[in-house]
């Protein structure tokens, strides 16, 4: 079943259009990578789908529900949750105390601090030490966990490997088939084309606001993907 439904969503940041009639789906249970250059709208698509943004035209749908206009606070406990670009962990916080402001919607699921840890082993190690004292790759494994504990049906996780090293990013990724194997959806935003295509079940390329190119991440040649995603 279509677990999210994106219809024809223009956004706007004042005058400045960002979205142009953009559509796209997700399958319960499915991964979806939205990938494209800097200012393509992966970010702006991402705070729409959280709340964050309005849309002046066109509809979101979750589980069959419009939830357009529906307040970010709302949405957590529906089962969507984001791991926003930047981490945005509490700096003052213990990697635990963090993890635990995540399961605040009281969402019951499969995770809680142990699964978060015994998933992301670099979390575990970190539990007592406070955010502000967290290399960048300790912070993303921290807010995609924090993510987690509000165990939702819809995972959207924005940038993951931006600005961390390529070992970091590989141990964050090891995580992604214990996620989706306990059920959850996710849709991935991602500049790393070879990550996301490791992961994703589909991928949906963005230049400008648009959708330029999309399909299973199997059938799609590096040819096309690097065609669409410069705009070539």
């Amino acid at each position: 079943m279509t677990l999210l439904n994106v219809d024809a969503v223009d956004v706007h940041y004042g005058d400045f259009q960002a979205l142009y009639g953009l559509s796209l789906h997700v399958q319960e249970g499915e991964t979806l990578a939205v990938i494209g250059a800097n200012g393509a709208g992966k970010s702006t698509l991402m705070k729409a789908l959280a709340g964050l943004m309005t849309p002046t035209n066109g509809t979101i749908t979750f589980d069959g529900r419009d939830i357009t206009r529906v307040p970010s606070y709302k949405r957590v406990p529906m089962g969507i949750a984001l791991t926003p670009e930047g981490r945005r962990i509490f700096p003052s916080l213990s990697v635990e105390e963090n993890l635990k402001v995540g399961a605040h919607s009281g969402r019951p699921g499969p995770w809680n601090l142990a699964s978060v840890y015994e998933a992301f082993p670099l979390v575990a190690d970190r539990r007592d030490r406070v955010g502000v004292n967290l290399s960048g790759g300790e912070q993303q494994a921290a807010a995609i966990g924090r993510a987690l504990m509000s165990n939702p049906r819809l995972l959207m996780l924005d940038e993951v490997s931006l600005g961390l090293a390529p070992v970091v990013v590989e141990q964050i990724y090891a995580a992604m088939p214990t996620i989706t194997g306990n059920g959850t959806t996710v849709l991935l935003v991602e500049q790393d084309v070879n990550q996301a295509l490791k992961v994703a079940d589909r991928v949906q390329c963005l230049l400008e606001g648009r959708t330029v190119l999309e399909g299973t991440a199997g059938s799609l040649t590096r040819d096309q993907i690097a065609s669409a995603y410069f705009g070539i």
